[in-house]
């Protein structure tokens, strides 16, 4: 009689199933937790991409806006009046911060600086979760990666066994929480790059300008030098000769300029 062959151990008998999605979902909690939370980090960062970039489009489109108009502008009043029409600008925020320091060109100065670095701010405020997920996107999965090697050998030692049933779920695990950090990590510091420039090329060409408006606040604080004097135009009705200045009145007996006595214009009395 043919002996039975002797029944395959629980763990031989069961199929390895190695989809990512059901390693996912039947991973150990330390590696279940690392995967989704470097899944949701992931979502977070096109969601965050997105609205980066259409801020500093809407705010380089502002801002191209007012430079059209204040490259025209040939005085401090006349730029501070365009900047209070584009207050959304950059550049006009500025001009606003530099307006309230006065005739004082310190102040002005001093404004102008601290109002570039809140514009540095307000522009680069979405980009911190660009950059922390992209630099530490990929340890967290390394240590999702560490724990399903240390798994797989827990697992060794628990069955006595380095099959295939045992170790291949851990070491799944751990390929997944590595896959899916790099998932996240890539293209956050892509786009991350690609705003980061866009944000450079705003702010510098807002630090360009600064140079010329400060120029404009002290043209208009200062007062004009004698040379200037002389290229300001004269009033119309004085070249055309309808204005006269006052004459001034002379003593009787006394010569003017020419040598002329003045004629007395007083009717002479009736006797």
């Amino acid at each position: 009689m043919q002996g039975v062959p002797p029944s395959a151990p629980p763990l031989a008998r069961e199929v390895v199933d190695l989809d990512p999605l059901s390693l996912l979902l039947h991973a150990s909690g330390p590696a279940r937790i690392v995967s989704w939370a470097l899944i949701v980090a992931a979502v977070v960062v096109w969601v965050v991409a997105v609205l980066a970039l259409r801020r500093l489009g809407r705010l380089d489109r502002q801002e191209r806006a007012f430079a059209s108009h204040a490259a025209a502008a040939r005085g401090a009043p006349f730029l501070t009046e365009i900047a209070r029409r584009h207050r959304d600008a950059p550049g006009a925020r500025v001009v606003l911060a530099m307006a309230e320091g006065g005739g004082d060109l310190d102040l002005v100065e001093s404004h102008a600086r601290r109002a570039l670095v809140t514009e540095e701010q307000r522009a680069g405020s979405l980009l911190g979760v660009l950059s922390t997920v992209g630099s530490a996107g990929p340890f967290v999965g390394l240590f999702g990666t560490v724990w399903g090697i240390l798994d797989a050998f827990l697992r060794i030692g628990r069955e006595k066994s380095a099959s295939l049933p045992v170790v291949a779920p851990a070491i799944g695990e751990a390929l997944i929480a590595t896959a899916v950090g790099l998932f996240a990590a890539i293209p956050a510091v892509i786009l991350f790059n690609i705003a980061s420039k866009r944000q450079d090329d705003l702010l510098a060409g807002v630090e360009a300008a600064a140079g010329g408006w400060i120029a404009l606040f002290k043209r208009h604080a200062e007062p004009p030098s004698p040379r200037e004097r002389e290229r300001e135009p004269v009033p119309l009705a004085i070249a055309q000769g309808a204005f006269s200045w006052p004459q001034r009145r002379q003593a009787p007996g006394v010569a003017d300029a020419d040598g002329a006595l003045p004629t007395s214009t007083s009717r002479p009395s009736s006797t």
